[in-house]
């Protein structure tokens, strides 16, 4: 049994998974209120269950990219748990478990040479993203891109490209007239999407260590200058 926390975008989501499979979650959308939700969503799933932290095999956290503060409060709380029960950690990939979330939502339309692109809004027309082909294997490494009207245009050649995310909600209007682009609408991040990526990972023993793991920013946190009064 695994407790898997998703906190790299708006979403703020927690799932308890059981062999593989999710067995209760909560999550909301509102964005910016992941503090005042995560300790509380994780309590509701744990009750609705009747599990106890002692069932618990191991905590899973969504390692990033994605929000600096978001990252900083799931994997804080991820290893807090840990330590306070005495379980390892599993990391697993935000783009990754996007991915294997997409294919779900979309497993009777996918074709041999598809491919998966989740897209997180990173600010203005840039994303966090990397490329998945239909087997979910990575084929174009995670990075921060600017997207415009010719990106991916050397896959757009040869595949058939699903976007999904806050960044292809965003930007995916741009490729509007593309025929070999397609959005999945309203894809939300989820710890759901982390069940099968954590269940393997439990099995083959994959922990980080819990002491030094930290999240995958991908891009330096550059603070904003202070508005409040006097603080400038």
């Amino acid at each position: 049994m695994i407790l898997c926390l998703e906190t790299a975008t708006p979403t703020c989501s927690i799932a308890l998974v059981d062999k593989g499979k999710v067995i209760s979650i909560r999550e909301s959308h509102d964005g910016q209120n992941h503090a005042e939700k995560i300790t509380v969503f994780i309590d509701e799933v744990m009750k609705e269950t009747g599990a106890c932290y002692s069932q618990l095999d191991a905590i899973a956290v969504s390692k990033g990219p994605g929000s600096y503060t978001g990252l900083r409060i799931g994997v804080s709380t991820a290893k807090g748990l840990c330590y306070a029960i005495d379980r390892p950690l599993i990391a697993t990939d935000t783009l990754l478990a996007m991915a294997y979330g997409a294919a779900a939502i979309i497993a009777d339309k996918i074709k041999e040479n598809d491919l998966y692109c989740p897209m997180i809004d990173a600010r203005r027309m840039e994303v966090y993203t990397a490329i998945f082909d239909s087997k979910l294997n990575k084929i174009k490494d995670t990075e921060a891109v600017i997207i415009d009207e010719h990106s991916f245009s050397e896959l757009r050649k040869e595949h058939h490209l699903y976007l999904m995310g806050d960044g292809a909600d965003k930007l995916g209007d741009i490729f509007s007239n593309n025929d070999s682009i397609s959005v999945i609408k309203n894809f939300h991040c989820s710890a759901g999407h982390q069940a099968r990526l954590a269940t393997e990972a439990l099995k083959n023993k994959c922990f980080v260590d819990v002491a030094y793991f930290e999240p995958y920013y991908l891009k330096d946190f550059v603070p904003g200058i202070p508005t409040v009064k006097g603080l400038k």
